[in-house]
């Protein structure tokens, strides 16, 4: 790549960024670049045995770690309550207000073809705070800030209209992701889906597909051409983010 990148991976809980954009970051954190993962929300309400104000506690200390191991200069985990995320006007614009102030070229997020409600959430709050963080004309505290590219990466409950158009090759970094998620009780699979088994056979399928050990895909526009690349081409082919 031509200049380092701040690359800002965004999920609706803890665990979704680690486990569908964690590759990514780990593997733009490895090669110099800065990192960020940003949670809407702890995720607290997903343990039946745990008391949920006890989970997220847990929840923010795994979120830290993970992401520690992970490269990321800065794990931030926003107040909002799990399943209840709201894409409302105070949200949004607290988007726009968290993208100026980090100024990210890249960000990773959700797509919208969801049956989670926080996640679909996250794509509209997304879309509608870069696409406000981007207008001179909308004053805050901090200036605009517009978005370089905006990717959409593969999650098992956001697979509807989902379609892949780009493969990076993440073989190299691999082991320290598997470590990173460890990490978290959750994606141990310690609780209910086994995330880190799904998600492990994941890049391996993907990885397969461009002939190499481990890749991620990433979704764009539908005039993208499906193809392999080494980092995302936000310096060749500006993504059409709005």
């Amino acid at each position: 790549m031509s200049d380092m990148k701040h690359i800002l991976a965004i999920g609706a809980h803890i665990g979704d960024a680690e486990i569908t954009a964690g590759l990514l970051v780990t593997k733009y954190a490895a090669a110099g670049h800065r990192a960020t993962i940003l949670h809407m929300t702890a995720g607290e309400k997903g343990n039946p045995r745990m008391d949920h104000l006890e989970y997220a506690k847990q929840r923010i200390r795994e979120a830290e770690a993970a992401a520690c191991r992970m490269g990321a200069t800065e794990c931030i985990v926003l107040d909002h309550p799990d399943g209840e995320l709201q894409s409302d006007e105070k949200t949004i614009h607290e988007m726009c207000d968290l993208v100026r102030r980090l100024k990210p070229d890249i960000i990773l997020t959700h797509w919208r073809g969801s049956f989670h409600r926080d996640h679909r959430a996250t794509y509209n709050i997304v879309m509608e705070g870069g696409f406000l963080a981007a207008l001179p004309g909308i004053k805050r505290a901090e200036p605009a800030h517009l978005i370089r590219g905006l990717y959409y990466l593969e999650n098992w409950e956001d697979l509807e209209d989902y379609q892949p158009n780009l493969w990076i090759d993440v073989s190299e970094v691999f082991d320290t992701w598997v470590g990173a998620c460890r990490e978290h009780q959750l994606l141990r699979g310690e609780i209910s889906f086994n995330y880190l088994h799904y998600y492990t056979g994941l890049a391996a399928k993907r990885g397969c597909e461009i002939g190499v050990k481990y890749a991620v895909t990433a979704s764009l526009p539908p005039i993208s051409r499906v193809r392999k690349v080494d980092w995302l081409p936000v310096d060749t082919e500006p993504v059409l983010v709005f």
